[in-house]
């Protein structure tokens, strides 16, 4: 059967597009070449600024300290190279996608398992934050005049991706992969361009090389202990190319068959050719002489700092690569903003699926297990949106405020992931007896435990010299989502046992006693009074509540003009309202016979426009948030359908056929309860 669609849902159409059957799961399946735009555009991506975090730290110190800019990037790649290899183990060994939070879950246990997940879920956040701004900082990069504008451009660009990602994952990795295959291509081609040209004698240049640098207060004379912890902090800061890495272990099921296989590949796949630009960019850098500043009016020679902002170090290096100005430059500068705005898909596709993950074990809102109309889990998708937006709205969509809260969270992670790996190797291999089979797992052991011990000690270094320039605020919000997961899973389970079936489940109640509420006789009425006779209770009551004598009067009147086969039961009501004294005749029923169940016809209308029922039914809604919390009692809803409702079950209006009026299909009266 297709399902239904009308006018009302032609904008949702229009930026969905046609809803998809559940049976179609399979073809929105991921091949290696849509899964790695999707999944590794962040690290992928994380080349445009990676470098120019570390120069941002170094040049605190003036450019005294610049050479030791190879040998971070160096130790950054060698970590990238390790944590790769790591991550190749762990889509074999836990192809379910639950990636860190499913191994710590095995191996360390609960906490630690929400740990994992609470630093996921923040860095996944924050990676959107980070990927757009930065986006957006290589937009202004290229037109500066539009400076003033980067907190718009940046909620819209997450409005934008956002809509992507919800039309499905397929549809998202088509739109993605041109500007990602384009992004790597252009780079590859200036890296080499760029190389070339140094490498025969026509040197590079960039338009920051002339540049003087004055130090920050405090770090003018560094000691050795001063060096070796500003070091340690430049590369804490090199490490944001790392984020995104544990996306394709989070991915796996979203893979065509064999999943672990093209998972294992798909990571390789990213790990080297982000080692190659990124080590392409930095050489490039280095041998430009690019200056880069946290705070712009640092940079000695640049004029209009107060104003104008600092061009990027990946803009620099196209300049100095292409000329300024030119073809190659704008498409460096296109493919860059394009690839950073989108290497929030990463998280937009890791966020959803690790909430499915947490909601299946009941720590999070089983709302997060649903899959929208085109197949994607749309709430993760709106709810990871908002809280991006917010982020940068507090942070201006800065930058180089953002990234000191980022990585925290995705090294927490890789560290008890790894750790957890090394745990697995272990009781796997107390349990495999082929000598080949031991001398894999041997080895994939000794890979994990070399990413645990490089993270771990990364983790250390992150804590260490970024915790009082912003980290803190993740380790705040950690053990907050912890507590906040907790809570939602001791709230599932309570449910859980007040819900499962016991010996008085089967008891049957005494008797039934059916109440319909009576306003005045009209059709609603007679409809409800119909439906309750037709369920044949034990005792029917019909019921009305006198709030002014005449009309109460004009009612008993009608009830016998016409003849109702059921007596009508007034009870009164001094203060004029109706809730109470209904509320306290179903009590008294029920103190009366505590084992009578009680249900509760309530007639009313259904509209088509959401102002009437500002109009209609206020009554009846009253009176059923009042009568759930009663127990013993059941509460039957009567509809009546008003013409203005007839044709809105597709969600778009459709006038009555002729005759429905007289035929009684459509009504004209007051509200059948209230």
């Amino acid at each position: 059967m297709s399902r239904p669609s009308g006018l009302g849902q032609l904008p949702k159409r229009l930026v969905l597009g046609r809803a998809m059957r559940s049976d179609r799961l399979g073809e929105s399946l991921l091949p290696k070449r849509l899964a790695l735009p999707i999944f590794a555009s962040d690290p992928l991506s994380s080349v445009a600024y990676a470098t120019q975090e570390i120069l941002i730290i170094l040049t605190l110190a003036g450019t005294a300290v610049l050479f030791l800019t190879p040998w971070l990037a160096a130790a950054v790649v060698v970590l990238l190279i390790v944590v790769v290899a790591s991550y190749r183990q762990v889509v074999r060994a836990y192809p379910s996608g639950g990636g860190d939070y499913e191994v710590a879950m095995k191996n360390h246990g609960r906490f630690w398992a929400l740990v994992v997940a609470s630093a996921l879920l923040v860095d996944y956040v924050l990676t959107v934050a980070v990927s757009v701004s930065a986006g957006t900082d290589n937009i202004i990069s290229a037109f500066p005049q539009l400076n003033e504008h980067r907190m718009t451009i940046a909620i819209g660009l997450i409005l934008l991706l956002a809509a992507v990602n919800l039309r499905g994952v397929r549809e998202s990795g088509r739109a993605f992969a041109a500007p990602t295959y384009l992004f790597i291509g252009s780079i590859v081609v200036m890296i080499v361009t760029g190389l070339v040209r140094h490498f025969l004698g026509d040197g590079i240049t960039a338009e920051s090389a002339g540049y003087g640098i004055t130090p920050e207060p405090g770090y003018a004379e560094l000691t050795a202990v001063g060096l070796v912890l500003l070091a340690m902090r430049a590369f804490a800061s090199g490490c944001t190319a790392l984020t995104g890495v544990e996306a394709i272990a989070n991915g796996v099921p979203a893979f065509k068959p064999p999943k672990s296989r093209n998972a294992a590949t798909t990571l390789a796949l990213m790990g080297a050719i982000a080692v190659t630009m990124f080590s392409g960019v930095t050489a490039l850098a280095i041998f430009s002489g690019v200056r880069y500043t946290e705070f712009p009016c640092d940079l000695v020679g640049f004029t209009g700092c107060e104003t104008d902002p600092q061009r990027t170090v990946i803009a620099q290096v196209a300049a100095a690569t292409f000329g300024d100005a030119t073809a190659g430059f704008y498409v460096v500068q296109a493919a860059t903003a394009l690839v950073l705005i989108l290497a929030a898909n990463t998280a937009f596709n890791g966020f959803p699926l690790l909430g499915n993950v947490l909601a299946q074990d009941s720590f999070m809102p089983r709302q997060l297990r649903t899959r929208g109309d085109r197949l994607v889990y749309s709430n993760g998708i709106l709810l990871l949106a908002g809280f991006a937006g917010l982020l940068i709205v507090a942070f201006d969509a800065s930058v180089s405020r953002l990234i000191q809260l980022y990585i925290l969270g995705v090294f927490t992670s890789f560290s008890i992931g790894q750790w957890g790996m090394v745990r697995h190797w272990n009781r796997e291999l107390r349990q495999e007896p082929d000598p080949g089979a031991r001398r894999r797992m041997r080895r994939s052991q000794v890979i994990n435990f070399v990413g645990g011990t490089l993270t771990t000690v990364v983790l250390a270094i992150i804590v260490l010299t970024k915790f009082t320039h912003g980290a803190w605020l993740v380790l705040v919000s950690m053990p907050v989502l912890i507590l906040l997961m907790r809570g939602i899973h001791t709230h599932y389970s309570h449910v859980s046992d007040q819900l499962a079936p016991d010996t008085d489940a089967r008891t049957l109640p005494s008797k039934v006693h059916a109440v319909v509420l009576v306003s005045k006789v009209h059709k609603p009425t007679l409809r409800a009074l119909a439906f309750a006779r037709a369920t044949r209770p034990d005792e029917l009551t019909a019921l009305t509540v006198n709030v002014d004598d005449a009309e109460t009067r004009a009612l008993q009147a009608d009830w016998e003009r016409y003849d109702v086969p059921v007596p009508l039961t007034v009870v009164e009501s001094p203060y004029r309202e109706i809730t109470r004294p209904v509320v306290d005749f179903v009590k008294g029923i029920r103190r009366a016979s505590p084992r009578e169940l009680v249900v509760v016809f309530v007639p009313q209308y259904v509209v088509g426009h959401w102002w009437e029922n500002v109009l209609h039914n206020q009554s009846a809604l009253r009176l059923r948030a009042r009568l759930q919390f009663q127990p013993g009692v059941m509460i039957t809803t009567v509809p009546w359908q008003l013409e203005s409702s007839i044709g809105r079950e597709d969600g778009d209006a459709a006038r009555p056929a002729p005759g429905d009026l007289r035929r009684g299909l459509v009504e004209d009266e007051d509200t059948p309860y209230g």
